[in-house]
């Protein structure tokens, strides 16, 4: 059935060919005059056409058709001076052109300001996309820019604590969203255990978020999808750029293989707390480990007009210990090689394999006394994307994806003295397929759709045992499977929707609809995420996940774009949500689908922004006010109770003021209610020792966070050939002690009293970085 729905939209795609026959192409590729990167996504407009243009694809690459005639381009990208060039089109024709960052006016070429009224025309509504050059201004823990943090001040993006780098979009989990690095999935995104992410701002040229009306390109994950690209690297000129920080600092080298037709990047970053850590007296301190690495890299070359290749990667590693008694490390790596081939004009062709690692150990004691537990989670992938331009009104973009998943839950190493013997935990292979087609149209100059259909198939592949359950958990029956045997599948149709009715030149309706399915899903039972936390496939007992959702929004700018407006309303639907059953038993349990039970979900919200764009003072406020339920069977007597994730209101104010072109103020505000907690309702002793006992799941509320951040950027210099700026940043300004934990203990006073103490991480936390370019 698909494969026929394939062939009929290629008959259907050369029949529409033909028909356009009669026009001719402008195809080119459109990038930063400064160091010749890519610009993906641009906007090409016809300004003597009302309502014709087109986007360049995520390499820059634009193909518009129009009849024989005199036309006037302009060129736009967010960050980026507009460009107008006036062209005579008489035959197919390539036009190349560099945007700059300031104005200026050089023979036909006229610069303008940028876009500015993005927000009404691009077509997705539930859609944010980060300003790198802001990012880098705003304060942070440490002074390391976070392109995860800055997302989080967003609507509908919720921080997932502190001390934890991961985020919750409309009511999913932390496994929920898809975080892509140049196309390959990053598992685990966190570097300190969750104070930091993974993601070097100095080697980053975008982020974008996709939490309602997901392209049908994706999949996988049923509440988002982060795509964030890398800088392919300075091809005009060599350039070297750093920053100097108490905690870490930062060193990226990039510039030209051959002058404009090749180039590479290289970006190192390193802490070195655990280098002060050996200074110390205490034995147990100087042998302990605290530190993170990570480094990119990449390179590209161009052959022809017709064909570039990209090779980039990422390798970063966590260690953490103290003395010999705890050990805990993580890695991420990726790998990705594409080719970019233009067939004609109208058709590009992106072929990509991916490689993904993620790596946890954790360990206890030393030598013979010694228990480490290590997982692994490995990804082979494979894509091919065409994109087909077939005039101003219809682009088409289809292809296919097979991605190899192995996953190795965790794998008991054990000394002799510990009078443990584990048995190998067996690995979990699982091959995930996908084809897909979708259709951007232009129905008229006011009404533009975007539509689509992914169709998925999950196979999961032995050697591997397959377990039939009671109500209880207790095994009824196994099966047991061979190397390469086939043993469950699923999957299904995901259809996509995004739609965008212009009101007038400043307002528009949004609408979006996705339905997403999820293969891959992680356990976690505490309270915030943590590195050794389980991934596990769908199987016969885990259903794969499914997500329903729709949003509507209504976008308006004021005072000829100064400010930006938006209120968006979503409702989501989630069938086979997975939790850990009452007294679950997760620890060294190789079984661990015995104690899982499976219900459904919901997510409602209203999502509110204003952004201030131009002046001295810029920023933005953004409210959502959500709810997040879940129903289970066999917890709180099947009732429907919220998920951790259930925050009611949450705000978020960034203000950035412009003192002078060399110094800029920043400041951050965050305020949120607190998660919905499972605490003890009562207690019991057996034999002298108090036992808690829980009667309600998230019953409980943690205390209310909020936090205020502070930070100034000085740029000390700037000429041609040398930049250098310092970055001064206080992290929770006014000391606020926000809960991390809260436990239970007796009181000292009267053991027959239990009482609740709270951990704190920090107060103040002051950081200066020295940034320097040339």
């Amino acid at each position: 059935m698909t494969y026929k729905s394939l062939t009929l939209f290629f008959c259907f795609s050369i029949t529409v060919l033909s028909l356009s026959a009669q026009k001719y192409t402008i195809s080119g590729y459109i990038k930063d005059a400064t160091n010749g990167e890519d610009l993906g996504y641009a906007a090409v407009l016809v300004t003597n056409l009302q309502g014709v243009g087109v986007n360049s694809n995520a390499y820059g690459f634009y193909s518009l058709s129009l009849p024989p005639g005199e036309y006037t381009l302009a060129f736009q990208y967010m960050g980026f001076a507009r460009l107008e060039k006036t062209v005579t089109l008489k035959e197919d024709m390539k036009l190349n052109v560099e945007l700059d960052e300031e104005a200026a006016t050089v023979e036909e070429v006229v610069v303008t300001a940028q876009r500015e009224d993005q927000n009404i025309s691009r077509n997705e509504g539930s859609v944010t996309q980060i300003d790198i050059g802001d990012m880098k201004k705003l304060p942070v823990l440490a002074g390391e820019p976070d392109v995860i943090k800055i997302m989080e001040t967003n609507p509908g993006i919720k921080p997932a604590g502190e001390g934890n780098a991961g985020f919750y979009v409309r009511g999913g989990g932390l496994d929920q969203n898809l975080v892509l690095l140049d196309e390959a999935p990053v598992y685990n995104p966190s570097h300190f255990l969750g104070f930091f992410s993974v993601f070097n701002g100095d080697a980053l040229k975008s982020a974008t978020l996709y939490k309602g009306g997901m392209p049908a390109e994706y999949g996988g994950r049923t509440s988002s999808v982060m795509d964030i690209r890398m800088k392919d690297g300075n091809s005009k000129k060599l350039s070297v750029s750093g920053g100097l920080g108490l905690i870490a600092s930062r060193l990226m080298v990039e510039g030209p293989l051959v002058t404009d037709k090749g180039s590479f990047m290289v970006s190192g970053r390193r802490t070195y707390a655990d280098l002060f850590l050996g200074l110390s007296s205490d034995e147990a301190l100087n042998s302990s480990r605290l530190n993170f690495y990570d480094l990119n890299a990449k390179a590209n070359y161009r052959f022809g007009e017709k064909d570039r290749v990209y090779l980039s990667g990422y390798f970063g590693r966590d260690n953490f210990g103290f003395d010999d008694a705890f050990g805990l490390n993580w890695g991420n790596a990726t790998g990705t090689l594409r080719w970019n081939h233009l067939f004609s004009d109208k058709l590009f062709s992106n072929t990509t394999l991916i490689y993904s690692n993620y790596d946890y150990e954790f360990s206890f004691g030393e030598d013979e006394d010694r228990i480490a537990v290590k997982s692994v989670i490995e990804d082979y992938n494979f894509k091919q994307d065409f994109g087909l331009f077939v005039n101003d009104k219809h682009t088409f973009k289809f292809g296919v994806n097979v991605i190899h998943h192995t996953i190795e839950p965790g794998n008991i190493d054990a000394g002799e003295n510990t009078g443990f013997n584990p048995e190998p935990v067996e690995q979990e292979i699982g091959l995930e397929s996908a084809v897909y087609v979708q259709h951007e149209y232009k129905v008229t100059p006011r009404l533009n759709l975007n539509y689509g259909l992914r169709y998925t198939l999950f196979n999961r592949i032995g050697s591997g045992t397959e377990y039939e359950f009671d109500d209880q958990g207790n095994i009824l029956d196994q099966t047991e499977y061979e190397a390469g045997e086939w043993m469950t599948s699923s999957g299904g149709l995901e259809p996509r929707l995004s739609a965008n009715y212009n009101l007038d030149a400043s307002s528009s309706l949004k609408l979006g609809y996705n339905r997403s399915y999820q293969f891959l899903h992680l356990l976690t039972n505490a309270t915030s995420s943590s590195p050794t936390d389980v991934w596990i496939m769908s199987s016969n007992t885990v259903k794969p996940q499914i997500a329903d959702q729709i949003s509507l929004g209504y976008f308006r700018n004021f005072s000829d774009n100064t400010y930006e407006t938006s209120v968006e309303v979503y409702y989501k639907d989630m069938q086979n949500a997975i939790e850990y059953r009452n007294g679950a038993n997760v620890f060294f349990n190789d079984v661990i689908e015995s104690e899982l039970v499976f219900g459904d979900g919901r997510s409602y919200g209203l999502e509110m922004l204003v952004r201030k764009k131009k002046g001295k003072l810029t920023g933005w406020v953004a409210y959502t006010l959500s709810r997040t339920l879940r129903q289970f069977d066999q917890i709180n007597n099947g009732d429907e109770f919220p998920a951790r994730q259930d925050r009611i209101h949450d705000i978020s104010v960034v203000a950035m003021y412009e003192v002078s072109p060399k110094v800029t103020l920043t400041a951050n505000f965050l305020y949120y209610t607190g998660d919905a907690v499972t605490f003890p309702s009562g207690r019991y002793t057996v034999e002298g020792t108090v036992v808690p006992y829980y009667t309600e799941r998230n019953g409980y509320r943690m205390p209310d966070y909020h936090r205020l951040d502070l930070g100034l950027t000085w740029l000390r210099k700037k000429t041609e050939k040398f930049e250098s700026s310092w970055n001064f940043s206080l992290y929770n300004a006014y000391g606020r002690e926000n809960a991390f934990t809260i436990g239970f203990q007796p009181n000292e006073d009267n053991p027959q009293v239990t009482e609740a103490v709270q951990t704190s991480l920090f107060r103040w936390v002051p950081s200066a970085t020295y940034n320097f370019k040339f």
